[in-house]
């Protein structure tokens, strides 16, 4: 079943690349959550999650932004520990300065109006600049926008 709903993202996100994915789920494990990440999901709550997170979760990712649960974010960065200890390569592609802070806001959830306010450019500069830096490193969406963030210490989670 679980892989049913992998591949039922993964065509949706190549069908439509806009629409926005919140997987709502039993599964909490490592496996199912990142196959989940790579499909397109943009969120990702388990089934016990309160209401109230769910409710929020559907508001985040329904903005275009990436919603995970405080106990799947946690793999997410034990993942990345894990890589960084084994020394898995890192992306070359170096981005600009003004990318960098982009990709920040980006990561940290912001909108892209926000972050055209924030930086006092227009939006359709922001969505250019998000384009450049997906190009750039590989990345196909805001998850794997997040990742990147969170692996090279632009954020940090919790």
């Amino acid at each position: 079943m679980a892989r049913r709903l992998c591949e039922a993202t993964r065509r949706l996100k190549e069908a439509n690349p806009d629409v926005e994915v919140l997987a709502l789920t039993m599964h909490e494990d490592e496996q199912y959550f990142f196959e989940m990440l790579s499909a397109g999901a943009a969120g990702y709550v388990p089934k016990r999650a309160a209401p109230d997170d769910l409710v929020s979760a559907i508001r985040v990712v329904s903005q275009g932004n990436v919603f995970l649960y405080p106990t799947v974010a946690k793999l997410l960065v034990k993942d990345f520990l894990e890589r960084t200890e084994t020394g898995s390569p890192s992306m070359t592609q170096e981005l600009t300065l003004r990318e960098r802070e982009v990709l920040t806001y980006i990561a940290e959830g912001f909108t892209n109006r926000e972050i055209a306010e924030a930086l006092v450019i227009s939006i359709k500069t922001v969505d250019r600049h998000r384009e450049n830096i997906m190009h750039k490193l590989n990345l196909h969406n805001r998850v794997e926008l997040v990742k990147y963030a969170i692996e090279k210490g632009l954020i940090s989670v919790g």
